[in-house]
């Protein structure tokens, strides 16, 4: 007979566990109980090793490049321990002094609870980072001493080493009818914009590789670029730089600039900067068409321009060997430097930082500058030619172009000069125009005499992608695209921000009277100390060279002396005076022995004789 179970029998119901979030550890805790966690907490973090302890402080502090409320309040803090109490009566002060000494114990403990969170949730993200690794690149490493990353070919890498959808990024465009080619890609690494010196003009989807439009525009192409997205470019012709829709569309002539060769779009500025035979530097507005400013370099035809990332300050190389930097509110070059003397720059780079420079020149050297300092680093020779093209990608590996070779370089070899090269990729009778890193993705595109070749060097992109930055989402729609060119335009930065040291523009003033005034003082004697030393450099200046013997040792220690007055100097003239005088009266006839008559009757060619 089967027994029933009554209620009370039955076996409780395991607890359901819910997962506490880092936020969800201080809520019903008491001040105490927070004071503990907090107290643990900091002993924690500070028993970390160096690495894991600074990671997470960078998580509990923020990233160094935040807002400028930051700075903000502390300018405030500073203005409060400063504050000018002088137009306050006794009574003022004394309650003024009183509320700061007096304590808020709920702020107090509000502020120690926020503290706790913070701390706890930068050891979760540090965690998590460690887990994800996040912020690290794949380079290729080998198993042994004996191999070497530079024998690994893009048909072994196809073959045996990457995944299908990698693999298919390694192809060759047979294109000879149109070539030599140039590549360019969108900030987004989605579209890839080929254009053709005899004037083929196409963009490619690099996610579907399918042809999004391509026409013929019957004339010289020198250079093409995309404007703020994939939707519109630049195509600079025989003529004149006209722009176009993703569709092939003419939207508009550039009457202004006339047979550029090189062209350079700043995404943050809406500026198109162009250079050309005429060797005058512009910068159109794209947003409303205006012509901002520009420049005559005075040094010739130019074709070589690139844009610093880091400040958006345009870098032009030029055919004497030197590389001038240029901003639109300037109207001489900001620096100039001799890269190569007596060879013209044929390439430049800069990385993202904006701390290195890369220049190629015409004695097959490809040289790296600090910029810091305008400094050489070091260089590197190139074998099959000239250096053609050269770049750096996100994550800082740097690509060189020269005669039918390419040649990859470890993110160390800015820093200090590599022995050998990272990896390598020969193209048998095809030479080397242009080289372009594809955004986010470990792709180099290249454009070359026969067509385009796309290859894959793997740790060269970046991997994390910044929601926050415009156009750099390969997966956006229509509607976000829209949305992202209004955000864009909103958040258009002025021409005359672009300067040496973007941290220079948009500092917070002091809002005290006093740290204003003592700054303004401090800066106007800065400037007098400057001038008495140009004054003192003047006053020591070399002496200018002079012609004919003038700048005999004999004749400049003359000029030395001749305003010293001494002993000898007094006998000199006492003795010249005297001649001077008896001169004189040998002319007048004074204090003569009766022979004047005879003097005066010889002739004047004959009087040297007597």
């Amino acid at each position: 007979m089967s027994k029933s179970i009554s209620q009370s029998d039955e076996a409780p119901p395991p607890p359901s566990k819910k997962t506490k979030m880092a936020s969800d550890l201080t809520l019903g805790a008491t001040h105490s109980q927070i004071l503990e966690q907090r107290k643990s907490l900091k002993k924690q973090i500070h028993s970390l090793p160096r690495d894991q302890k600074s990671k997470v402080l960078s998580h509990f502090h923020g990233s160094e490049r935040t807002d400028m409320s930051k700075q903000r309040l502390r300018n405030l803090r500073e203005d409060d321990k400063h504050q000018d109490t002088s137009n306050m009566s006794d009574i003022q002060r004394h309650t003024l002094d009183k509320r700061k000494r007096r304590q808020n114990p709920a702020l107090q403990r509000q502020m120690h609870r926020r503290e706790t969170k913070r701390l706890q949730n930068a050891v979760a993200a540090a965690d998590a980072e460690e887990i994800l690794h996040t912020h690290t690149t794949g380079l290729v490493e080998v198993e042994t001493d004996m191999e070497r990353t530079l024998q690994l070919t893009q048909q072994q890498l196809k073959n045996e080493h990457l995944q299908e959808g990698v693999a298919r990024n390694i192809f060759d465009l047979e294109l000879k009818e149109y070539s030599p080619y140039k590549l360019r890609y969108d900030r987004s690494g989605r579209f890839s914009l080929l254009a053709g010196a005899a004037g083929h003009v196409s963009i490619i989807d690099q996610h579907s590789l399918a042809l999004t439009s391509e026409f013929f525009v019957n004339e010289t192409v020198r250079d093409a670029c995309f404007l703020h997205n994939g939707s519109m470019m630049a195509v600079a012709q025989e003529k004149n730089v006209f722009v176009y829709d993703d569709k092939g569309v003419e939207i508009h002539r550039m009457d202004g600039h006339r047979r550029v060769m090189g062209m350079e779009f700043l995404p943050y500025h809406w500026l198109l900067a162009t250079i050309g035979h005429s060797g005058q530097l512009q910068y159109q507005d794209t947003s409303t068409g205006a012509l901002v400013s520009q420049h005559r370099t005075k040094m010739g035809p130019c074709g070589v321009i690139r844009q610093n990332p880091f400040n958006s300050v345009v870098h032009l190389g030029h055919t004497n060997g030197t590389v001038t930097l240029w901003s639109p509110s300037s109207s001489e070059y900001l620096v100039k430097l001799l890269c190569h003397k007596g060879s013209p720059v044929t390439s430049l780079a800069m990385d993202r930082s904006g701390r290195y420079m890369v220049t190629g020149g015409g004695d097959s050297k490809v040289k790296v500058w600090d910029l810091r300092m305008y400094k050489e680093v070091h260089s590197y020779n190139t074998y099959g030619g000239a250096p053609t093209c050269v770049d750096i990608s996100q994550t800082g590996i740097l690509g060189i172009g020269h005669g039918c070779h390419t040649t990859f370089w470890r993110p160390e070899a800015l820093r200090v000069k590599m022995k050998e090269p990272y990896m390598k990729h020969q193209l048998s009778g095809k030479g080397v125009e242009s080289l372009r890193f594809r955004p986010f993705e470990d792709v180099c595109g290249i454009g070359h005499t026969m067509g385009i070749s796309s290859i894959v060097i793997p740790g060269s992109g970046e991997p994390n992608l910044d929601s926050m930055e415009h156009f750099t989402n390969p997966y956006m729609d229509n509607k976000q695209r829209r949305e992202a060119e209004v955000r864009s335009l909103l958040e258009k930065l002025s021409p005359d921000m672009i300067a040496l040291d973007p941290d220079a523009i948009g500092s917070v003033e002091e809002s005290n009277l006093i740290q204003r005034r003592q700054r303004m003082r401090d800066v106007a004697e800065e400037a007098d100390a400057r001038k008495a030393e140009e004054m003192e450099a003047l006053k020591n200046k070399k002496e200018k060279k002079r012609m004919r013997g003038r700048s005999k040792i004999a004749k400049k220690l003359a000029r030395k002396h001749k305003n010293i007055i001494d002993d000898n100097m007094l006998k000199l003239k006492e003795l010249r005076e005297k001649e001077k005088a008896e001169r004189e009266a040998e002319r007048t006839g004074v204090g003569g022995d009766g022979d004047s008559d005879a003097d005066d009757e010889t002739p004047s060619a004959l009087k040297r004789f007597f």
